[in-house]
């Protein structure tokens, strides 16, 4: 099954794809093989974002769901520049922030909202990538969560 039928399958629902705040670009195409996408925050249906520090306003659980919804807004930037989720082949590399309190020491298992949305789209073999999952002191407007990834495109990506 391809990637845009499973993401259907899964009865979720893409939040608007962010346009950039800042002199960046969302995502970038190099060598006509690779998706760079820049960081990425939670980012809700009615566009705006989720926030608060995992270990004092928010839960793991909530963390976890935060990371999902960046996840989404991921795939968002995916469909909204390439028009297709099919047109990626796999999930090269995830890096993910955690915005937490000093003491938090469970950021794999919160950048694992994002990383199981993934393996749920694109399979447990093309949706798993190699990964970080990092604690930091705060990030851009209080989010809890911020995500980049790198994607390798399938050969008739432009197609």
């Amino acid at each position: 099954m391809n990637a845009d039928k499973q993401f259907e399958q899964l009865g979720l629902n893409l939040p608007p794809a962010p346009a950039p705040l800042g002199v960046y670009k969302p995502c970038l195409i190099v060598d006509g093989k690779y998706l760079y996408l820049s960081g990425h925050g939670p980012v809700q249906d009615d566009r705006s974002l989720i926030i608060g520090r995992i270990g004092r306003d928010m839960t793991m659980e909530e963390g976890k769901l935060a990371a999902r919804q960046v996840g989404l807004t991921m795939l968002s930037t995916i469909k909204s520049h390439l028009g297709s989720l099919d047109k990626v082949k796999r999930v090269v590399k995830v890096l993910g922030m955690v915005n937490c309190t000093p003491e938090f020491e469970k950021h794999p298992y919160i950048i694992n909202g994002c990383s199981e949305l993934f393996a749920a789209v694109w399979g447990p073999d093309n949706g798993v990538g190699t990964r970080s999952a990092v604690g930091f002191g705060s990030l851009p407007d209080n989010i809890p969560v911020e995500i980049e990834a790198v994607f390798e495109l399938n050969e008739e990506w432009e197609k």
